[in-house]
């Protein structure tokens, strides 16, 4: 079997705009969760997000081309950018270096805003940039154009799985042969009145506006939903020999991808999905110890509790350091994976666990080491990350060190 490992990553979330600050931001047990501005919220029952700030789209697009581009494609692009900066290639070949996007929703508020012009103003008055701006695979498109990427573009929609699955997409095609490096880039910006409205409808995201560092509670009592957030991540992966020939920084091996679908509810998981994501990477890892895992850990009544019992019976009496980073940077839906899938890598560097914030009341049903009080150095030699999204569509990963 083709060894694939990581070489080059990047993100950027509502803590930081690239992997370093943001990461430092986490370790430190810092939240980016605050009131929304991207626009008025006043007739609306949610008002706080993980909203990026301080973000100007112009510092990574020429001026001219960020109206043809949606939000979570411009984040994209930022994250891109770092893992490829990071990877530090001399040169590569166009031909056999592909991409593989993701997002959950994609271009939500260019279809919101071309739905009231269509409404308001008329079909006629609906911009040509529209549809590029929107579609999902476009993230891929304009991210493969810049860095003259020709190997296969492919794109992964899975909800909440989406990064992680397309990462594990990037490590299937490499090892088949389709290609000898992929950019994997995941990203989301969702905070927009339909996406916000759409989310509180189904009652999956806390209302505590009041405290809205305090509203994302992984694993606590009282955790009363998911809160919104946006951003990207970024990796390259390529060949293990090819990285060794060129003398590339290698953070670590991708060793185990596990999915699998709990064809049960269409927003209600399963113990038995998860459970089987996890097992098939970890069959796939072989003969390792996992020392952390990055869980999905939404902060809501139902995944964080049935995440906890699936991580119980995978691992039996041998379970490793949890903790879920939502409660800092909220959950950034499609991109959250490849935002976790950096973490986890960064925090393999650093030797240090990053923590769960606002866990002050257990659940009883949530009882394992959430790391709940502040970041933690350990020896990590082998991490999970796990990621689960509406339909029942699951997808856990593991990386180990070279």
């Amino acid at each position: 079997m083709k060894r694939v490992v990581v070489t080059g990553i990047g993100m950027i979330n509502s803590l930081g705009l690239d992997k370093e600050s943001s990461f430092k931001a986490i370790i430190d047990g810092q939240c980016g969760i605050k009131s929304i501005s991207l626009f008025d919220t006043e007739k609306h029952s949610v008002k706080i997000a993980g909203e990026i700030t301080d973000f100007d789209p112009s510092t990574v697009m020429n001026p001219k081309d960020v109206k043809k581009a949606d939000r979570f494609i411009q984040l994209g692009i930022v994250a891109a950018k770092e893992a490829m900066e990071d990877a530090k290639f001399d040169s590569y070949d166009s031909d056999s270096f592909g991409i593989s996007s993701a997002s959950g929703i994609g271009g939500l508020p260019a279809i919101e805003k071309h739905s009231v012009i269509n409404h308001t103003r008329g079909p006629r008055r609906i911009s040509p940039f529209f549809i590029p701006s929107a579609l999902i695979n476009m993230l891929g498109g304009f991210i493969s154009i810049e860095h003259t990427l020709r190997g296969p573009n492919l794109s992964s929609v899975t909800a909440c799985a989406a990064g992680t699955h397309a990462i594990g997409e990037a490590y299937k095609t490499i090892v088949l042969g389709g290609a000898d490096k992929m950019l994997v880039v995941g990203a989301e910006s969702a905070i927009s009145e339909t996406g916000i409205g759409g989310f509180a409808a189904m009652k999956a995201l806390s209302t505590c506006n009041d405290e809205p560092q305090k509203a994302s509670r992984p694993f606590d009592k009282n955790r009363d939903g998911f809160v919104m957030g946006e951003g990207a991540g970024a990796l390259v992966l390529e060949l293990y020999d090819d990285a060794v020939a060129r003398g590339a920084h290698i953070y670590a091996e991708l060793v185990g991808f596990g999915e699998s679908g709990d064809a049960n509810h269409i927003t209600t998981p399963t113990l038995d999905g998860p459970l089987r994501a996890m097992k098939a990477a970890l069959k796939m890892a072989g003969d390792v110890k996992v020392d952390y895992i990055n869980a999905h850990g939404t902060s809501t009544p139902a995944n964080d509790k049935n995440e906890t019992a699936a991580i119980k019976e995978a691992f039996s009496s041998n379970i490793p350091a949890v903790s879920s980073i939502k409660g800092q940077v909220g959950h950034c839906l499609g991109a959250a994976g490849a935002i976790e899938a950096v973490v986890c890598l960064m925090a393999m560097r650093d030797g240090i666990l990053p923590p769960t914030i606002n866990l002050e009341n257990p659940d009883e049903n949530c009882d394992l080491d959430y790391i709940s009080n502040g970041a933690k150095k350990a020896e990590l030699n082998c991490v999970m990350s796990n990621s689960f999204g509406f339909g029942g569509t699951n997808g856990s990963i593991i990386f180990k060190r070279v």
